[in-house]
């Protein structure tokens, strides 16, 4: 195991300090057998993880920081949270208020941190530098890793100190956010709490090493194991972490050996343990031990220390008091804080309105292919906000997958074209940690097929953060990925995965058909507050059409009628708008006038646009690249019959592509997706 270094012992804790510590380690103990009684009595809902025996970790490593530093909690985050906001708290009265909103927000009284809506699990102050806590075992770690990256580009000396338990060890997450931390030297201090078992499982059954620490040396890091039943001890190593973090040294990775009192859950009936193995552990209670050292070094009475013990007690119960006469949220506000909501004005929807029919008439405007317009519209946006910056694999000087981001490094440099390792989930988390922290995150997932491989950063923090810290955040990012068949690259390489994206409250979908779409979209993706899935198709980047050279931006979830039309309507998005439009083209031979409908947006949907066609014509085709069995169009259909069954002439038809794996061979491919011949079929049929 590589031993931390420093050129500075620890600075002595005063003793206020000690007393400080001494007294969150009470008010922790106190608030956890609190919750446990609630628990049992269940008025507090739902599951809590209870931190109590952990309580040195909590309190010692916190004590290590500054107050602009950050933190990300886990599961069993209660200590955290209490320690990070009692040591931010300026006053006995601040302290009493963290602590009524700590157990309001279990209780899920609107009073609480995040309104009742995060709970137990996924507590959180982001404006005072608690980034959350989280219900997925390890998902915090590559937020964690982001925010540190942001604190690096910012050119901050804060750091992020992250914390996990050893069950988190073992998922992809530790390893692809501590290798990055390592290679790019980020300000993070990884602090594992291991109290022995994940869930039910020894730690010793599922690892071969005895000491997680000990994984530090395959990123040349420092891996420290420190005892974390004393509180000084973790103090003191995550001092001289911290310290080297700050001194641009990169990250640590600290082992605080520990144990939890209760079971995982309260549920858990602890079989696995012992009694002798438990008694073991209590007779190093963190809490009592303390005090013997507190009174062994003169820092205080027993007297002293009597009474710190007993307005512990008393701040507890106020707490909970607090909590129990706060109201529940009212049920009006449910919906409330799911998007950072700025929809664009009647002017500026009208003003991209006019450029649009401009850009269709005025054959004086460039063209420029759709990689191009995609360039740009990055390019652009770098340069008028220095918070943007792009991440991901390969987009530095071979230009990404499809050289999308060609150029953009030697003029931006590593420092804001950033060449990750091949680590999907990480690449998602990172943009999460750095977008809630400053940054505005343009980061690319090679293939939409690959994003289930960061599903849980994007959609579980990223997408739901905002809406389970009770409003409190922003999560400005966007995930530029490319979908869709053609090249003959097979099912891994050539799904259409939009779907999916759709299903998750609080991320927003586009997906362009056109280069001027393309740009337009992509620069206004980049200034919402929202997370953005911006999938692009891999078939379009060669497509050319005119771009306005004055900077622009399509509104998102406006839809543009791409052809206008009075006896059936096809919508679409991406490239199969180019093949709707050309299946109107031969309905025109047939007599048929088709009104092509290009949703752009996906969310948010225009749907008044695709109404007011529907009304128009009475009919419906609706075109899509994804597979039939749970694509969009059919959420899109399950919309349009509640708002304008009245209207519909002809059952609504879905043209999709077949429930098949997309194939490799050509003649395979091509009679799996949606093809001209099969838009005109149906679209006739209905007609007829």
């Amino acid at each position: 195991m590589q031993e931390q270094t420093t050129t500075a012992a620890p600075r002595e804790l005063s003793r206020d300090e000690l007393l400080d510590i001494y007294r969150q380690m009470w008010e922790i103990r106190f608030f956890e057998d609190k919750v446990y009684d609630l628990l049992g009595q269940n008025i507090i809902k739902g599951a809590s993880h209870l931190y109590a025996g952990q309580e040195a970790v909590a309190s010692g490593a916190i004590a290590a920081l500054r107050d602009d530093d950050l933190i990300t909690s886990t599961h069993r985050g209660h200590g955290h949270c209490l320690a990070r906001g009692d040591c931010l708290a300026p006053d006995p009265v601040a302290k009493q208020e963290h602590l009524n909103k700590m157990m309001a927000e279990l209780c899920g009284r609107s009073t609480g941190y995040c309104r009742g809506r995060g709970g137990s699990m996924h507590i959180a102050d982001v404006e005072k530098g608690n980034l959350g806590a989280t219900g997925i075992v390890g998902g915090n770690i590559p937020v964690a890793t982001g925010a540190g990256l942001s604190m690096q580009m910012q050119g901050l000396d804060r750091i992020v100190l992250c914390f996990f338990g050893d069950g988190a060890t073992n998922t992809g997450n530790f390893h692809e956010s501590l290798n990055m931390a390592s290679a790019w030297r980020l300000p993070v201090v990884y602090v594992v709490e291991n109290n022995l078992y994940g869930m039910s499982v020894p730690f010793q059954k599922i690892s071969a090493m005895p000491d997680i620490a000990a994984r530090a040396a395959a990123y040349d890091i420092p891996g420290v194991v420190v005892d974390g039943m004393d509180p000084v001890a973790v103090f003191e190593a995550v001092s001289a972490a911290v310290e080297r973090a700050r001194r641009g040294e990169g990250p640590t990775l600290i082992e605080c050996k520990t144990y939890r009192w209760y079971g995982h859950s309260r549920s858990d009936p602890r079989k696995y343990r012992t009694k002798e193995e438990e008694q073991g552990w209590r007779d190093r209670d963190p809490v009592r031990v303390f005090a013997r050292r507190l009174l062994e070094m003169d820092i205080a009475t027993q007297e002293e220390l009597d009474a710190v013990e007993e307005c512990a007690v008393h701040a507890i119960e106020a707490a909970t008091a607090f909590a129990l006469e706060s109201p529940m949220p009212d049920p009006a506000e449910v919906e409330e804080d799911v998007y950072v909501v700025s929809p664009p004005t009647p002017a500026e929807v009208e003003a991209e309105r006019r450029l649009r029919e401009r850009v269709r008439t005025d054959p004086s405007i460039p063209k420029k292919r759709y990689w191009e317009a995609v360039r740009d519209a990055m390019r652009e946006e770098m340069l008028r906000d220095p918070r943007v910056f792009v991440m991901g694999e390969d987009v530095g000087l071979y230009g990404g997958a499809y050289g999308a981001t060609r150029g953009l490094f030697d003029e931006f440099g590593r420092e804001r074209v950033m060449d990750t390792p091949i680590s999907e989930a990480l690449i998602g988390g990172a943009a999460v940690g750095a977008a809630m922290t400053g940054m505005r995150p343009v980061a690319e997932i090679m293939y939409v097929d690959f994003t289930p491989l960061a599903m849980d950063q994007i959609a579980n923090q990223g997408a739901k953060n905002r809406y389970m810290f009770g409003g409190k955040t922003a999560v400005p990012m966007v995930i530029r990925t490319e979908g869709g068949a053609g090249r003959s690259i097979a099912a891994h390489h050539s799904q259409s995965l939009e779907a999916l994206w759709t299903h998750f409250p609080g991320i927003y979908v586009v997906m362009p058909a056109t280069p001027y779409d393309a740009k337009g979209l992509l620069k206004a993706a980049i200034r919402n507050d929202n997370p953005v899935m911006f999938i692009e198709h891999k078939m379009l980047y060669g497509v050319e059409g005119p771009v306005p050279e004055e900077d622009y931006v399509v509104p998102l979830g406006v839809a543009d009628v791409k052809r206008e039309g009075s006896d059936v309507t096809i919508v679409s998005y991406s490239r199969m708008v180019l093949r709707a439009l050309e299946a109107a083209e031969e309905l025109a031979k047939q007599g048929i006038s088709a009104e092509v409908v290009d949703l752009r947006s996906l969310k948010p949907l225009d749907l008044e646009t695709v109404v007011a066609s529907v009304r128009k014509t009475g009919r419906i085709v609706g075109v899509t690249e994804a597979y039939k069995t749970g694509s969009y169009l059919s959420e899109l259909f399950t919309l349009v019959n509640e708002a304008a069954f009245d209207w519909l002439d002809a059952p609504m038809v879905r043209v999709t592509a077949l429930d098949v794996p997309v194939p490799m061979s050509e003649t395979l491919e091509d009679a799996a997706i949606p093809s001209v011949e099969r838009i005109v079929k149906a679209a006739a049929g209905l007609c007829r």
